[in-house]
């Protein structure tokens, strides 16, 4: 089994600990053009951010149209991708990113109901 490496800059790593108390958060949000589910994903990921993480994210859009290269090296198959690269665990969700709920539980900001 191949292990897959993770590529986060010396730069996100130092700031992400930087905070010992509160986790900085490095997102990446993959879009495919201006289509009307990918604005729909910016903001719903910047509304959940500003509420949730107000000051302690780092959230960068990137379009694939215009950068294919990093969608390749993130082997993005379906936009719009966000990509959690910190704080660890890596997590990677797909859609609009409209579930509040569920985006909370998979970032560990929300504990899982029981």
């Amino acid at each position: 089994m191949q292990k897959k490496i993770v590529k986060t800059s010396a730069a996100e790593f130092e700031k992400a600990v930087s905070m010992p108390n509160r986790a900085k958060y490095v997102l990446r949000l993959y879009v495919a053009g201006m289509t009307p589910k990918s604005t729909q994903a910016i903001a719903n990921i910047q509304k959940i951010c500003e509420k949730h993480l107000a000051g302690r994210y780092n959230l960068k859009v990137i379009d694939i149209y215009t950068q294919p290269q990093l969608a390749k090296g993130e082997q993005i198959i379906a936009t719009p991708t966000l990509i959690k690269k910190l704080p660890l665990p890596l997590r990677r969700f797909i859609g609009d990113m409209s579930n509040t709920e569920k985006f909370l539980v998979g970032i560990d900001l929300k504990p899982t109901n029981s």
